[in-house]
């Protein structure tokens, strides 16, 4: 049998508000879209902060950090025209973003011995120690944020992420 104190507390209780029937009950606190965006957001700032003093301390431009993580990032060596499509440019920029990034020292251009006209762009050893001493930060802090989360929760965001790229490669219009 309830208690006073009992029904009191209920009647005080904080009530969940239900879901009309046939929808979704709303998203707990932090996960709906608008805080999704909202983090989405400030982690973006503090990564292109770091992007853009990068290539300010480098002479470079910001496309041109963007090109050396998809070289770095690249499952196969990276051809101009596959940079020119990650990058979305044309393949005069392209062809400048490369110059750039060559004559700082950043890549080399290796032709293949197979087919001279086949040009493999190669992240240089010494620039590379460079990049991830700058970055250190960087992965300091994204190894800090691992820390606070289990194995299981890690393959989820690592899920969330990989979707997020898929959806981020689908063509879609303004508006859409």
């Amino acid at each position: 049998m309830a208690t006073a104190d009992d029904r009191d507390q209920r009647a005080t209780a904080p009530r969940t508000p239900r879901a009309p029937a046939g929808t979704a009950p709303p998203a707990p606190a932090g996960t709906d879209l608008q805080s999704f965006a909202v983090q989405l957001r400030r982690m973006n700032g503090g990564i292109n902060r770091a992007v853009h003093g990068f290539a300010g301390d480098q002479g470079l431009h910001a496309t041109d950090v963007q090109a050396l993580a998809a070289i770095l990032d690249a499952d196969e060596p990276m051809t101009p025209g596959r940079l020119r499509e990650h990058l979305g440019l044309t393949s005069g920029a392209v062809t400048a973003c490369v110059d750039r990034l060559e004559r700082a020292g950043h890549i080399r251009r290796v032709r293949e011995s197979a087919d001279r006209r086949v040009v493999h762009l190669h992240y240089a050893a010494d620039a590379k120690a460079l990049a991830r001493a700058y970055f250190r930060p960087l992965a300091q802090a994204a190894q800090g944020a691992r820390a606070r989360f289990t194995e299981d929760e890690l393959a989820v965001v690592v899920r969330f992420l990989q979707a997020m790229n898929e959806e981020l490669t689908i063509p879609r219009s303004p508006g859409d």
